[in-house]
């Protein structure tokens, strides 16, 4: 009986010992193999040759990708601030505003290559350019993988290996480990989860990733040195962000806009459109006329929709045998794809009645015409204001705290109504309606003098100049007030065709004074804008004090009607 026994113990011994050799032998990285692993991977190697010896043509969206700066359509003031932030002895944290297909990606890369160049950068030859999706980078809150930071693969995770049976944790590099002495480029940087951001914020203060771990020991002689090293001197991430992202500079945290540099990429104006176009249709080999690509223009919102356009329209004509995009072929693909015309509005031209047309800004240093209605008609003893086409209400966030207030364009034309009152024009018998056509709706206080000025136009009769575009707010006693957003409003003057452009006198830089193609025109107060009306400049208003200024109206208004 005991010799059975001890046989029995014998046995029981060797298959353990044999199961635990196969056990190690299987977490040993893959280093050996039995014969039929060894085909297996042979055959999988044959078949994944034969699949990469397979390709399509390249899409023309990345035959027509940048490959210079001067690629880069519109954005020479953008670049120019890039390479200036990047480029140097000392780079700095890059923040990247603006609407997608404009060019951020590859205003990035080509930076970094020119950074290489300058004996003066700390970036090396060989420095990393790694790009990541913030809205697609895995994420798990539990610390067992982050692809962004780097995390430690602890000995109880499926997969540890030969080191995780020892009982060893093992540190993962990340995207930030991988930028090492480079660029890490993150696409949409706003997207990324509040965890990972705070991480974020913490390797840039670093430049290193600090690890952790319930199962790392510093004075086990079992863990190898390298990860003693890892853990006490944590993983190299010295590198400079470029952070990309299409939402507006307030809704990114506080505390990464300060570490940053901010630099806003524009959209792309219809003849910038058009150059896209027209070098779309040059590498896809097609004819294109001037007709075509304002069309494609007209309906383009950014540079990747001119690519698509001209790729669907010469794929088109191409299966029909031509090879000459037509006005017509650009107008099927815009119904069949949906596309809708973009606002691109130009100034009248013409003195208008009751038009004046103002500026806005609607994005990160984006600057737009808006025109401005107003129609009066007498009504003695039952006057009233309407006003369409802005925002009523309006929520604003401090915080956790939300609350709601009364459209700043809105009290734009209530404090409209009290100057126009000063300078003598009784609305009491007046019925105004104002109106902001566009169909989006407007909100802001910049819009304050270009509606008192529509309103005084409507009921005085007095044609405004079609050239003219005007911002500022404008207070109670008629007062010019300083508005944000005045150069990209400028520039969008100057797209829109406008000879004149009226600003608060507090905005004025003497850069605007020899401006060739724009007369830029600072103004203190209401009474020196309307001198502007009917595009013949008429004699300066003298300043007067507040009592006289009623009296003051009446006279101008005798002027302004010449």
């Amino acid at each position: 009986m005991g010799t059975l026994l001890l046989a029995t113990e014998v046995v029981f011994l060797v298959l353990a010992g044999f199961y635990i050799w196969n056990v190690m032998k299987s977490q040993s990285g893959g280093r050996t193999f039995g014969p039929f692993s060894v085909r297996d991977s042979r055959r999988d190697l044959d078949e994944w040759a034969r699949k990469r010896e397979t390709s399509l043509t390249e899409p023309l969206n990345e035959r027509v990708r940048p490959q210079r700066f001067e690629d880069i359509v519109g954005q020479s003031e953008g670049i120019k601030a890039l390479r200036a932030a990047l480029c140097g002895p000392h780079p700095q944290h890059v923040i990247l505003y603006g609407p997608p297909g404009v060019g951020k990606t590859a205003a990035a890369r080509l930076v970094l290559e020119e950074a290489k160049e300058n004996p003066k950068s700390p970036f090396g030859p060989e420095a990393p350019f790694i790009e990541v999706d913030a809205t697609t980078v895995r994420f798990d809150e539990r610390g067992i993988a982050d692809p962004l930071i780097g995390s430690v693969h602890d000995p109880i995770y499926q997969g540890a290996g030969a080191m995780g049976a020892a009982g060893i944790p093992q540190p993962k590099p990340g995207a930030v480990t991988r930028a090492h002495g480079g660029i890490l480029f993150i696409d949409e940087i706003g997207e990324l989860h509040p965890i990972q951001m705070n991480k974020l914020l913490k390797v840039l203060e670093d430049r290193r990733v600090l690890l952790e771990s319930a199962y790392y020991r510093p004075g086990d002689s079992a863990i190898p040195p390298h990860i003693h090293d890892l853990f006490q001197n944590g993983l190299p991430a010295d590198f400079r962000l470029i952070g990309a992202t299409t939402r507006p500079a307030h809704e990114l945290p506080p505390a990464l806009r300060s570490r940053c540099v901010e630099i806003y990429f524009r959209p792309l104006y219809p003849d910038e459109l058009a150059q896209i176009a027209e070098r779309a249709a040059r590498r896809i080999g097609v004819e294109i006329p001037p007709e075509a690509v304002q069309a494609v223009a007209g309906y383009a919102g950014n540079g990747r929709d001119a690519v698509n356009l001209i790729q669907i329209a010469a794929g088109a004509v191409q299966n029909e045998g031509r090879d000459r995009v037509e006005p017509e072929d650009v107008e099927w693909v815009v119904q069949v794809a949906g596309y809708s015309p973009q606002p691109h509005h130009r100034v009248a031209g013409r003195p208008t009645v009751g038009l004046v047309h103002g500026l806005a800004v609607y994005g990160p240093n984006v600057g737009r015409v808006l025109p401005i209605e107003a129609s009066a008609l007498y009504r003695p003893g039952a006057g009233q204001i309407r006003v369409t086409g802005v925002i009523d209400e309006e929520e604003v966030s401090h915080g956790a705290r939300r609350m709601k207030r009364r459209s700043t364009a809105q009290g734009s034309v209530e404090n409209a109504e009290t100057v126009l009152r000063r300078f003598g024009i009784a609305l009491d018998d007046w019925s105004v309606h104002i109106n902001i056509p566009g169909g989006v709706p407007a909100d802001g206080p910049s819009a304050g003098l270009a509606i008192a000025m529509a309103m005084y136009s409507a009921i005085r009769e007095i044609p405004v100049d079609g050239f003219l575009a005007v911002t500022g707010e404008i207070s109670l006693s008629g007062s010019v007030k300083a508005v944000d957003g005045v150069p990209a409003k400028i520039e969008a003057a100057r797209k829109a065709g406008a000879r004149r452009v009226l600003i608060p006198d507090d905005n004025w830089s003497e850069r605007w004074s020899c401006d060739p193609e724009l007369e830029i025109i600072p103004v203190r107060d209401f009474g020196e804008a309307l001198v502007y009306l009917k595009g013949t400049l008429l004699p300066t208003v003298p300043d007067l004090p507040a009592p006289a200024v009623a009296a003051a109206g009446s006279g101008l208004e005798a002027d302004a009607s010449l």
